[in-house]
């Protein structure tokens, strides 16, 4: 199965120079659990373990996860919706594959190795600033739309799936008015599982994962 994604207009939101000097200064993540925050700022930590639990269509979650997610999908079927798991844990060597071919891309479309650089870093997590290398996120589409794109928030099961992921332990990890502090443009089909107490008051206060760690910390 083929899943196509539009960058729109990713390209042109942040600026290559300063994605350049965020990659450089990135610095390792403090294992947090459920909580821990990669980004681009922040690397996986280095005694981060995964326990995979096999999902359909070879995917992978995280057996922290895996409950809660079964639920959410079943409990969406139930309403006669199409949720359908496109992505979810990556190995490294998986990231540097897809990290590597998106630069590649820019590279054939005559970028300088620095642009390309950053423009593949907007676009596909460089290695081991992904949330996917956690394996407690999951990229759902429905199965009626598999564009990962804009569009995706029209669809009945990204509705439904926004609505009532913090229920079960997720959040929407990206969303469209939290840009500037997540560094990532909006994707309304990337969740992220941080369990339901923390989902829940991220979801009645409006934040962004951020925004949650920051006033944790104060």
């Amino acid at each position: 199965m083929t899943f196509s994604a539009n960058s729109s207009n990713r390209d042109s939101f942040f600026d290559t120079n300063q994605v350049l000097q965020t990659l450089a200064s990135s610095k390792e993540a403090e294992n947090n659990g459920l909580l821990t925050l990669v980004n681009m700022s922040n690397k996986i930590p280095s005694d981060w373990t995964v326990d995979l639990v096999e999902l359909r269509n070879n995917q992978a979650i995280d057996r922290r996860a895996y409950e809660s997610l079964q639920s959410m999908m079943d409990d969406a079927r139930a309403e006669g919706l199409d949720p359908l798991i496109c992505s979810s844990y990556r190995s490294q060597e998986k990231q540097e594959q897809l990290y590597t071919n998106k630069r590649n891309y820019y590279l054939d479309q005559g970028y300088s190795n620095d642009e390309a650089t950053a423009l593949a870093a907007i676009w596909v997590a460089y290695p081991g600033t992904s949330e996917h290398q956690l394996g407690l996120t999951v990229d759902i589409c429905s199965v009626s739309n598999q564009n990962l794109d804009d569009s995706q928030e029209d669809t009945a099961t990204q509705q439904w799936l926004m609505a009532n992921c913090y229920k079960y332990g997720f959040i929407l990890r990206y969303p469209s008015d939290k840009s500037e502090i997540t560094g990532i443009s909006y994707e309304p089909w990337h969740y992220r599982y941080v369990g339901v107490d923390a989902a829940a008051e991220i979801h009645e206060k409006g934040l962004c994962l951020e925004e949650y760690l920051e006033q944790l910390n104060q």
